[in-house]
C-alpha cells in the first residue's frame, strides 16, 4: 500500500482554463506531486503527493502561474 498525502488549498485570481492549466502545470513541478485537481469555480487546488508537501513550495508554484493562496 502506498503512503499518500491530500491537500486541498484555496487559490484566488484564477478566472479561465488558462488559469487552470498553468496552476496545474506549476504544483505539477514540485517533487512528489502525483495528482493536481483544480476546481476553476471554487478555487479549490487539490494535491496528491507520495508524501507531505511543504506549503511554502505549494505557494511559491502557485505565485509562480501568477495567483495567490487564499
Amino acid at each position: 500500500m502506498t503512503n499518500t498525502t491530500t491537500s486541498t488549498y484555496t487559490v484566488t485570481g484564477m478566472t479561465c482554463q488558462h488559469c487552470v492549466a498553468s496552476v496545474t502545470e506549476e504544483v505539477s513541478d514540485i517533487a512528489g506531486v502525483t495528482d493536481v485537481a483544480v476546481d476553476l469555480t471554487s478555487g479549490a487546488v487539490t494535491v496528491t503527493s507520495s508524501g507531505p508537501i511543504a506549503e511554502d513550495a505549494v505557494r511559491a508554484a502557485v505565485d509562480e502561474a501568477g495567483y495567490a493562496l487564499a
